[in-house]
């Protein structure tokens, strides 16, 4: 009786360390996917004009980010740009984004922290000059 009881506890202990090792797994596959989605955020238009609204859709795979950004062009037409360079580490994600404007390339570098928004700074180049601007993020939800 002794043996069987040994081996029940064996199982069970088993099994308990396997719940909380998957328990573990899907909370860290959860924290890699926290910046799955859209994302939008306004900025202030060119010369006092309208807003500009801009979104972003990205998608984690481990610490690969991919995705893109729409923003609006000339003439309400959007312009769709796939992001570049994508990591996330932790609650960090930096990425960049090269647009062309009438032959000129322009990066811009953006980096933040991920949580209920993605905040942080916005760097690129201006006149030769390095320029950043705040940025900050929030999870697009569909209108119904």
């Amino acid at each position: 009786m002794q043996f069987k009881h040994s081996n029940l506890v064996s199982i069970l202990k088993l099994g308990l360390c396997t719940f909380i090792a998957l328990g573990f797994l899907a909370q860290v596959q959860a924290e890699d996917k926290k910046a799955d989605g859209k994302w939008t955020w306004t900025m202030p238009g060119r010369n006092g004009g309208a807003d500009r609204k801009m979104t972003l859709d990205l998608k984690v795979d481990g610490d690969k980010v991919t995705g893109t950004l729409t923003s609006p062009g000339r003439d309400g037409a959007t312009t769709e740009t796939k992001i570049e360079d994508g990591k996330l580490k932790g609650e960090e994600i930096s990425f960049t984004v090269t647009r062309e404007f009438n032959g000129n390339k322009m990066v811009s570098k953006y980096n933040g922290k991920v949580g209920d928004t993605i905040k942080g700074k916005i760097e690129f180049e201006r006149n030769g000059e390095t320029q950043s601007r705040d940025w900050e993020a929030k999870r697009a939800t569909d209108a119904k």
